[in-house]
Order: structure tokens, then C-alpha cells, then sequence
């Protein structure tokens, strides 16, 4: 072996959750949509559907849907056979900027205005201004190049804005952002748009009573990602994710079960996937390739804040930025990433670490250079623990490391020495003067001492540029988010204080030290000795 191979890391059980294979493959064959959604409510084919009249309505408007937009107005607009009403009540859409939300919004007020008398269609955007600007320079600028400018009118007194349609006596009206939206006649659809700048429930609040006795009401709500304080449309998102994995739950049981009255569609990109990589672009921006392009998005990255491109384009919620922990030099570390970082697995180190709440595990390894410095990398991080003995008594046999390194009695991680020990990764032996022997690949337990050692000597080691690494997200992650605690007049790694699962780097910290303090011994001991048998 003369290369390390990255295995499964995750960011959490909900974040990396993939529906199941025929999910993707049901939308390519009905719309030709290759970048399905990581949360999507799938197609009832029993139900008839109006999307394809919402179809024609955009192609009106002089925008054709995209595959995207064919799969989520198809399903928004089910009709239960049984009842003629629509299936869903609500409608939630949380996709990335300029992916073509703006042209279904409007595509569904327009329809939903021409198919039904006395509609009453009220859109939100962050507050009244930016609803009245979408209404008048977006909306009706559409509408009026269109071939149904002669159905419509416009309408742009203060307090009265609206887009009216005489013949079926509809109106595409706006509202603000307070607790008395949607008060007064019965509302039968209702646009909750940017919910990122919401940061409450008032509005659902104020149109759901306003719903409740038009049979064919909707609340449709859309955004892109928002940060921390975007506290309804993280609700919305963290519901709308568990509808959807518990309706493929039952579907794998029952393909007749009973469908929620929500639908919900979010595409998106975890940790995990790097935000330059075009292949995390194309498995999040169902726009791509249509309207947007490769080039569009590497600019928008190079321009924008890092965290930022993370929300408008990769879906992701924007986190405020942890305090430094001014024993942690966390500065340095992007400063010496090295992708191409692949030395020979000649001299090297792993360890295994638990996080705090014993939910995921991490192996990690240490490598020696021969420049001299130590690649640090995430072999592997799951969820739980069961796996890790295993997993680490497979790579001990295959990569035949100097050592094998774990926190003892008192952490997380003390729970396996005893199952290592059984896995075959032993501890020295004494000879018969009493001194230990190492042998390649044996178990270093690592004591209170050593890892207040291990913690100083990689942050010296990371300000002297000693360190190379492969730019990995949760390990990255851990190093941002690493808190300490003293220990005499030295420092560890707090587990339970650190804003992340810290598992990954005191992984790669035991690693390392255990390959440069325990590592030599073997080799003095026992792989020359043995050049000599």
C-alpha cells in the first residue's frame, strides 16, 4: 500500500441521508431531472396532477420549465382523485439562488389565477418593500411581455398593489411581514418567500386561519439557506427532512401508504462535499446546465465569503463564527493543505478516538514524509462505535502501522482497549530483563501525560509548518471548532467543550505522536533486528 484512501465521513445522521436509488432514477425517466434533490417527495403516479397546465403557464411567461421545476410543480399540484383537491396543503422548496424559484413562484400565482374564479393570492418576500419590488419589477414585467398581458392589469397604489385579473375576478396581491398578513377575505394561496429572513412564524401564523375554509388553499414557502437565526425556516427544513426519510421509510414497507399533506423538496450539499469541486455543483444546483453555468458559479466562489457561497449556493445554513481558542492555532491550518499529499505508507501511525457523545468514532493516521514532515489524514468517521475494533484490526493487518494509539481509562475511547486488545492489536511484552518489546503495530494506550505532549507538540508543529493535511471537512471542522482545558500548566483537547465532534483531530493528534515518540522504538527494535534473523 503507498497511498492513503478516505472512507465514509458524515456530518450528522440527517445532513448526509440519501434517499433510496429508484428515487433518482423515477426522476430522470419522467422529467430528465439528473440533479434530484437529497429531500423530495416522490411522484404519486395514482394522483393525476395539474403541473403540466403549470408547464404551459411558464412557457407563457417565456420561461419553459427546467426538469426541476417540471418534478416539483407535478407533485405540488397532485390532485386526490377521491376528494378533487390537491393533495398537499403545504409546499416547501429550499433550493439554492438563481435555479429558477422566481419563475415558479410566479408560474403558480398565474395558473392558480386563471384556473379558479375570486382567488385571492397573496406573495411575502423579507418585508412589504421587497414583496412590492417583486410584484412590479419582476412579476408584472414578466406578465406584461407575455401573450397574457391583455388578461391582466396592474395595480401600484400604496397599501393596494396587486396584479388583477378581470376576467376570472382573481388578484396577485403582497403583504408584510407582521402578525396581520393575510387578515381579511379567505386566502387561497399563499407565498412565503426568502423564509431565511424570517425570523418567526408570524406569517404562517397569520395565513394558515386565513386558509382554513378554502378547500383548495396552499401555503407554499421558498429560500435558500439561511444561518442561525433564520429560526422558521431551519424548523421548516428540519421537518420537511423528517417527512421525507420517514415517507421512504414506509414506502419501502408499503408503496400504497398514505401520503403526508406536506411536500417537500430540498436539494443540498453537506460538509462533506467541497464547495470547488463541480461535481458538488452539479448535485446541488438543478439549474446547472440550463440556465446557470460552471463558470457563472466559479465566479460567484471566488467573489464571495466562503460561508456565504455555502448558503446562497450550496444550501447550507450560515453558522456565526466560533471564538478562537487562543491554544489551538486554527490560523494556520489552511495554509498547509495539500491535496496532492500521498506519501508511501512506509512510516505511520493510527488511532482511533469516540466523540463525547459516543455517536460517531474517527480513525486517524499519521504518515512520515520524506521531507520530514507528518500527513495528517481521516482514514474514517461513522456513526457509533461497533464498527471502529473491526474496522482497525483490518487496517492494522493491511497497512502494518508502527503503532496503534487510543485514549485510556477515563475518555470516550477507553471503552476498546480491551476489544482491541482481542482484536489482536497487543501491547508490548517484557522479556525476561523486564523490558517492554515493541513489535510493529502494537497498542499505545494513551495516558493524561501523553496527550498534554501530543496537544503541545502539533500546535508547535502546526506553527512551524511541520504538517501537511488533504483539506478534509470534519477534520477541518474539528479544528475550527476545538476548544482546550488545562491540565497544570499544559493544555488538552475538551471534548466536551469543543463546538464540533473534536474526535477527528485528537485522532490524528494521538497519531502523530505515537509515530514520532513510540514509532522509532519499533524500528530500533524489532524491523532491524529482524533484517538480521
Amino acid at each position: 500500500m503507498t497511498t492513503m484512501t478516505t472512507a465514509s465521513m458524515t456530518s450528522g445522521p440527517s445532513e448526509t441521508w440519501a434517499p433510496p436509488a429508484w428515487f433518482a432514477e423515477d426522476l430522470r425517466e419522467r422529467y430528465g431531472l439528473t440533479c434530484p434533490p437529497r429531500w423530495g417527495t416522490p411522484r404519486n403516479p395514482a394522483f393525476p396532477s395539474l403541473g403540466p397546465k403549470l408547464w404551459k403557464v411558464m412557457a407563457l411567461l417565456g420561461a419553459p420549465p427546467m426538469p426541476w421545476q417540471k418534478y416539483v410543480s407535478d407533485v405540488a399540484l397532485e390532485i386526490d382523485p377521491a376528494t378533487g383537491l390537491f393533495v398537499h396543503r403545504e409546499v416547501g422548496l429550499s433550493v439554492s439562488r438563481q435555479q429558477g424559484k422566481t419563475e415558479l413562484t410566479l408560474a403558480a400565482q398565474v395558473h392558480r389565477a386563471l384556473a379558479w374564479k375570486r382567488q385571492n393570492i397573496v406573495y411575502a418576500a423579507q418585508d412589504r418593500n421587497m414583496a412590492r419590488q417583486r410584484l412590479e419589477d419582476e412579476f408584472w414585467e414578466k406578465v406584461a411581455a407575455s401573450p397574457l398581458h391583455k388578461r391582466a392589469r396592474i395595480r401600484k397604489s400604496n397599501g393596494s398593489e396587486a396584479i388583477l385579473w378581470p376576467a376570472t375576478r382573481s388578484r396577485m396581491g403582497i403583504t408584510a411581514n407582521t402578525e396581520k398578513a393575510g387578515h381579511g377575505p379567505p386566502l387561497d394561496l399563499g407565498f412565503i418567500d426568502e423564509a431565511f429572513a424570517h425570523g418567526d412564524d408570524r406569517l404562517e401564523q397569520a395565513f394558515s386561519p386565513a386558509m382554513l375554509t378554502r378547500a383548495m388553499g396552499q401555503l407554499w414557502w421558498a429560500s435558500a439557506g439561511g444561518t442561525e437565526k433564520s429560526l422558521w425556516l431551519n424548523k421548516k427544513r428540519a421537518k420537511g427532512r423528517a417527512v421525507i426519510e420517514a415517507l421512504m421509510a414506509e414506502l419501502a414497507e408499503d408503496p400504497a401508504t398514505v401520503r403526508p399533506r406536506t411536500a417537500y423538496f430540498e436539494w443540498f450539499a453537506p460538509d462533506t462535499m467541497a464547495r470547488d469541486d463541480p461535481a458538488t455543483w452539479y448535485a446541488t444546483l438543478p439549474a446547472l446546465g440550463f440556465t446557470v453555468t460552471e463558470d457563472t458559479i466559479r465566479a460567484e466562489l471566488d467573489k464571495m465569503d466562503a460561508a456565504e457561497f455555502d448558503r446562497a449556493y450550496l444550501n447550507r445554513t450560515r453558522k456565526s463564527t466560533p471564538p478562537d481558542d487562543p491554544n489551538v492555532p486554527k490560523g494556520e491550518w489552511a495554509g498547509l493543505a495539500d491535496t496532492a499529499s500521498r506519501p508511501a505508507a512506509v512510516e505511520l501511525a493510527l488511532a482511533v478516538d469516540v466523540s463525547q457523545d459516543r455517536k460517531h468514532t474517527s480513525i486517524g493516521v499519521a504518515i512520515r514524509r520524506p521531507d520530514g514532515s507528518v500527513h495528517l489524514e481521516l482514514v474514517d468517521r461513522r456513526a457509533g462505535t461497533a464498527w471502529a475494533v473491526p474496522a482497525v484490526a483490518r487496517l492494522a493487518k493491511l497497512w502494518r502501522p508502527l503503532v496503534v494509539a487510543v485514549s485510556g481509562s477515563g475518555t470516550p475511547a477507553g471503552s476498546l482497549v480491551d476489544a482491541l486488545v482481542t482484536a489482536g492489536i497487543t501491547a508490548p511484552k517484557k522479556n525476561k530483563r523486564g523490558d517492554l518489546v515493541p513489535h510493529r503495530g502494537h497498542l499505545v494506550v494513551v495516558r493524561g501525560g501523553d496527550m498534554t505532549e501530543a496537544c503541545g507538540q502539533l500546535a508547535d508543529a502546526l506553527r512551524q509548518g511541520t504538517v501537511r493535511h488533504i483539506e478534509q471537512a470534519p477534520l477541518t471542522a474539528a479544528v475550527n471548532g476545538a476548544r482546550t482545558r488545562r491540565v497544570g500548566d499544559a493544555w488538552v483537547l475538551d471534548r466536551t467543550a469543543s463546538l464540533v465532534d473534536v474526535a477527528p483531530l485528537v485522532a490524528v493528534t494521538e497519531a502523530r505522536w505515537a509515530l514520532l515518540a513510540k514509532g522509532p522504538a519499533v524500528l530500533d527494535d524489532y524491523d532491524i533486528a529482524d533484517s538480521f534473523g
